[in-house]
């Protein structure tokens, strides 16, 4: 599997390692946003690392590595603030945070092994602006979903979303880090 597990943990590692820090700084100070916020979040950073892809400059002059870093690690603090809905105040501990940050990305790593398996690592052979644009679609379908109180006929929930978007910034990290 071309080292795909380690490659996965190794990008999830560096992911862990800034938030962590974060929490250093700030504490879960995110633990106020709602999911629709966290959603939000997640949509400015893949729509920026889509106009640097589009426009080829950042001016700004930081990379689309960071952005890709920030939908992982956002993605993680939704699926938290899924699980234990939001606070009026950062409510739990950093030590608290990293489990849970620490389960979700465990959980991701799973479900990558899994689908993975079975799509046979076709996720190689694709570019990391397909990434961008599915990450965009699941953003496009998540607010869907958050609009209609996740009452959804078919589809898989804004949990299943943000799995999704997670593991597509790690494909594209991978691919940055590994095969650049």
């Amino acid at each position: 599997m071309r080292d795909t597990k380690q490659q996965f943990e190794h990008v999830m590692a560096q992911c862990r390692d800034l938030f962590s820090k974060k929490l250093h700084d700030y504490g879960p100070a995110w633990r106020i946003l709602r999911p629709a916020s966290v959603t939000d979040q997640i949509f400015i950073k893949a729509n920026r690392i889509r106009s640097i892809e589009t426009k080829g400059v950042s001016l700004v002059g930081e990379d689309i590595r960071g952005e890709f870093i920030a939908i992982v690690n956002y993605g993680i603090v939704g699926l938290i603030q899924l699980a234990l809905n939001y606070s009026e105040t950062a409510d739990i501990s950093n030590e608290e945070a990293l489990a849970l940050y620490d389960k979700y990305a465990h959980e991701a790593l799973e479900l990558m092994l899994i689908k993975n398996h079975d799509y046979d690592e076709a996720w190689r052979s694709m570019r990391i602006s397909s990434y961008t644009d599915l990450i965009l679609m699941k953003i496009h379908r998540t607010k869907q979903i958050e609009s209609l109180s996740g009452n959804t006929l078919v589809s898989e929930g804004v949990d299943a979303n943000y799995m999704d978007m997670i593991n597509y910034s790690v494909f594209g990290l991978i691919k940055l880090e590994f095969e650049g």
